[in-house]
């Protein structure tokens, strides 16, 4: 087994208090010192009061995914204690003056989790308070640290002379600064991402502040050196990557309606919308895209793709209940050939379901999407650089097969983030595809027969043209003719085997560890991560194993899957979903059905550890399907 450097760090609050700034705090002082790192968000679909938490993993070397264990748990108030006591194998950071804090009196804590927590303590004679889980904890060898939050803060108060309003943002910062203490990092990087961070003198000086006394409360625990960093690193996550890729593939409006997780992709793109992008003369233009918040999803996609009949690339951005209202327009883009970019960030449903939690539950839905058949060309991404290129390639696609494109990225990969080194961000080879385009004509038919179904494309205004929901000719003139209802349906059709022709299958996939192997776990979009991260710990235990990545599902890498499994003893379908939905299109496809499931649906991220001993208990003969259900 490769020895390396792997720690869980947890941090968690109430939402609205800090938790995802001290966290991107923590993060910045992990990566200048030379640690790669990845960070998964976990909050509750309100806006303020409710448990939120940050897991962070910190490793020497490249890492996608997080553990179930936690190495250093920092808390600053008493429901995160009772949330996480139980995965703690580490340290715990507390908040001595909250020791007397009772279980029943965690307001926002679930009726369910109380429960739960009460079980554990009662079972072990120990009190159903903050102090209980102490005692049980350090029965069990693991050390607690006290940190008089309350004491520093007025410390800290008296000496910058501010409210103690604008002081008490700090306390999140000396949990941070405690948890850094315990890796046994300089300072100084902490330091130098207090001042990136914070660009206001008095918060530098809070911050700073709560940096030197947290620091000063503990030994290091891991005695982590600084590591040398070759090149140029960077910090990204999915919404970034995936409007980066659009911004760079020429994308020119981006519509939405406000909606979770993928608000923050269009967010983004408002906020960098303008750029200086070089052409073929290498000379530097202006150029940039239009973000218009629309009144509902379905006004979003019409936009995009009306905009998209003017030679405009567009995209619209959402999740699930916004998608459902999207199908309409989609279907029409369908009909009339429109080539717009639809990103949709998968959440846990159905309805509103868990608006800010995760899954691969949409998947056939983004297939099947709006009535009729039609082509729609549906990518799912894997990781944060697959979003990218996921992103760039669409709006390619899109033109150059005229059809609706659908980019599948999970809640997990918009909202966790990982740090890449820049040489692996490679955009160099990337150029802007546009396919048929003409000038048309006085006698211009918009949807001229074609031997592979793509006709040219001319821009709305340049010449004479019709678009309409109904059945059309070629001129676009509603007709109902049998003929031509035959021959225009084809037509469309035919664009999907010509997809399918022209773009390489390997390309449609991903293969990892022994192809050849006699067992393939067989997966697609984030659940990838956590599988790859657990590869060396199966084959250390002599597993030898493969991993399936589907990252193109129409059209379908139908020869080349069935080739890769084939004749495999076991086949693990590896999925955020009950139904497998993955598997079952690859059945559906290649006739060949998964022997062995690891499914989770709860709305969290699989886990390295979770992927690891499911792997274990299907190769020792114990179970054919391992259901998951860790996280809070």
């Amino acid at each position: 087994m490769i020895n390396m450097v792997r720690i869980t760090w947890v941090i968690g609050g109430p939402q609205g208090t800090g938790v995802d700034t001290s966290a991107n705090l923590f993060g910045d002082a992990i990566a200048r010192s030379g640690y790669y790192i990845f960070g998964n968000r976990e909050y509750y679909s309100n806006i303020k009061g409710r448990h939120s938490y940050f897991t962070l993993t910190v490793s020497d070397q490249p890492t996608r995914s997080i553990s179930d264990d936690i190495d250093i748990l920092a808390t600053f108030e008493a429901e995160t204690v009772f949330q996480h006591f139980r995965q703690v194998k580490g340290v715990l950071i507390y908040d001595k003056n909250m020791e007397g804090m009772k279980l029943s009196n965690m307001a926002f804590l679930e009726n369910e989790i109380k429960k739960d927590v009460r079980e554990v303590l009662s079972k072990h004679g120990y009190e159903e308070s903050v102090k209980g889980v102490l005692d049980y904890l350090k029965n069990a060898g693991i050390p607690v640290i006290a940190v008089d939050y309350d004491a520093q803060l007025t410390k800290i108060m008296n000496e910058v002379n501010l409210s103690s309003t604008v002081v008490g943002r700090a306390k999140n910062v000396i949990a941070v600064s405690v948890s850094f203490g315990l890796l046994g990092l300089d300072k100084k990087f902490l330091l130098s991402a207090v001042s990136s961070m914070f660009k206001k003198e008095e918060y530098q000086k809070i911050n700073s502040r709560a940096v030197e006394y947290g620091i000063s409360l503990v030994q290091s625990q891991y005695g982590l050196k600084e590591l040398k960093i070759d090149g140029t690193r960077l910090r990204v996550d999915g919404n970034y990557m995936s409007a980066m890729g659009k911004i760079l593939g020429g994308l020119r409006l981006q519509t939405y309606y406000p909606i979770t997780p993928a608000s923050d992709e269009s967010d983004y793109i408002e906020a960098n919308q303008m750029l200086e992008m070089e052409n073929e003369n290498q000379d530097l233009r202006k150029a940039g895209a239009v973000v218009l918040q629309m009144e509902d999803e379905i006004a979003a996609v019409n936009t995009a793709i009306s905009a998209t009949l003017t030679g405009a690339r567009a995209s619209t951005a959402t999740s699930g209940p916004g998608f459902s209202l999207m199908a309409e327009g989609i279907g029409w883009a369908g009909m009339n050939e429109a080539p717009v970019v639809v990103t949709y960030y998968m959440r846990g449903g159905p309805s509103t379901g868990l608006p800010t939690r995760s899954g691969q539950t949409d998947l056939k839905f983004a297939i099947n999407v709006g009535h009729g058949e039609f082509p729609r060309i549906i990518i799912a991404s894997g990781d944060h650089l697959e979003v990218f290129n996921d992103s760039f390639m669409a709006l390619n696609l899109a033109e150059r097969y005229q059809t609706p494109v659908i980019h599948l990225i999970e809640k997990t990969l918009a909202n966790s983030y990982s740090i890449i080194d820049e040489s692996t961000f490679n955009y160099n080879p990337l150029r802007i595809s546009r396919g048929k385009l003409t000038k048309g004509s006085d006698n211009y038919k918009r949807f001229e027969f074609s031997d592979d179904g793509i006709s040219p494309r001319a821009f709305l205004g340049s010449c004479k043209m019709s678009y309409t929901g109904d059945e059309h000719n070629q001129f676009g003139h509603i007709s109902e003719e049998v003929n031509n209802r035959f021959n225009m349906y084809e037509k469309r059709m035919k664009k999907l085997e010509t997809a399918d022709k022209e773009i390489p299958e390997r390309e449609r996939i991903n293969v990892y560890g022994n192809p050849d192997a006699d067992t393939m776990i067989l997966t697609w979009g984030s659940s990838k991560l956590p599988v790859l991260d657990a590869l060396d710990m199966i084959k250390n235990d002599g597993i030898d194993i493969g991993m399936l990545q589907i990252k193109m599902f129409s059209p379908f890498p139908r020869n080349t899957v069935r080739k890769l499994l084939e004749n495999k003893q076991s086949i693990i379908a590896v999925e955020s979903s009950y139904m497998a939905q993955g598997a079952q299109v690859v059945t559906e496809n290649t006739r060949i059905e998964p022997t062995h499931y690891i499914l989770k649906w709860n709305g969290r991220m699989i886990t390295r550890d979770e992927i690891y001993k499911s792997v274990r208990r299907i190769k020792s003969g114990a179970t054919k399907r391992v259901v998951l259900n860790g996280g809070v």
